[in-house]
């Protein structure tokens, strides 16, 4: 059954506190582990240590989300060569889902999902909260339409359904209707529990990057 919606000012409200103190608390104790692994992204491969994206977030508005980059410099721009090579050469030689784009560390980082770390700046500024739907590029946001379009009636989330039932393993349709789900039942003791939840998930490396 969906919630009344929009959710209360008060809940709302908590929801804003509780990812400042969070994400606050989070970049002070792990702002030396920041440090390293952009130091190491930058010794691994030649290019900045943080992937900046745009993405779709609270009510269809852009923002830049902030990643350690995991890539080779002008990864997007051979997005489609790699696609028709994976399809075509490659599909016997590499496990799938396996990107040669992918930096040596970043293959690393991916897996243990501490690529996505600097998304605590995010949240910290207000443009993504601690759980939440998933933060689309602009060409996803395009595929979206209809009731989905509800997904965005909340800030994005560094981890939400689409994380705690299978990550990246989702297919789009999917992860775009856990989202209108996760929206039209929110409330702040389910995002403790998805939290929660997302724990001993991070603890499994992810099987493809």
């Amino acid at each position: 059954m969906e919630i009344t919606w929009p959710p209360s000012n008060r809940n709302v409200v908590a929801r804003r506190v509780r990812d400042i103190l969070a994400s606050s608390v989070g970049l002070a104790i792990i702002w030396p582990l920041i440090l390293l692994l952009a130091a190491l992204v930058k010794l691994d491969s030649p290019g900045p240590p943080i992937f900046r994206q745009t993405r779709i977030g609270y009510r269809g508005r852009p923002f830049t989300l902030y990643k350690f980059r995991t890539m080779v410099i002008g990864a997007e721009e051979q997005e489609q060569e790699i696609s028709d090579f994976r399809t075509h050469k490659f599909e016997q030689l590499k496990p799938p889902g396996r990107d040669p784009r992918v930096t040596r560390l970043g293959w690393i980082l991916r897996r243990t999902s501490l690529d996505e770390l600097p998304q605590l700046l995010n949240v910290l500024r207000g443009e993504m909260s601690l759980v939440g739907p998933r933060p689309l590029i602009l060409e996803e946001d395009s595929h979206v339409g209809g009731r989905s379009r509800r997904r965005l009636d909340l800030k994005p989330g560094m981890t939400g359904l689409w994380q705690v039932l299978g990550r990246d393993d989702i297919p789009f349709e999917e992860m775009v209707e856990l989202d209108y789900r996760y929206v039209t039942t929110w409330t702040l003791t389910n995002d403790l529990k998805l939290m929660f939840r997302t724990l001993p998930i991070l603890t499994r490396p992810r099987a493809s990057c």
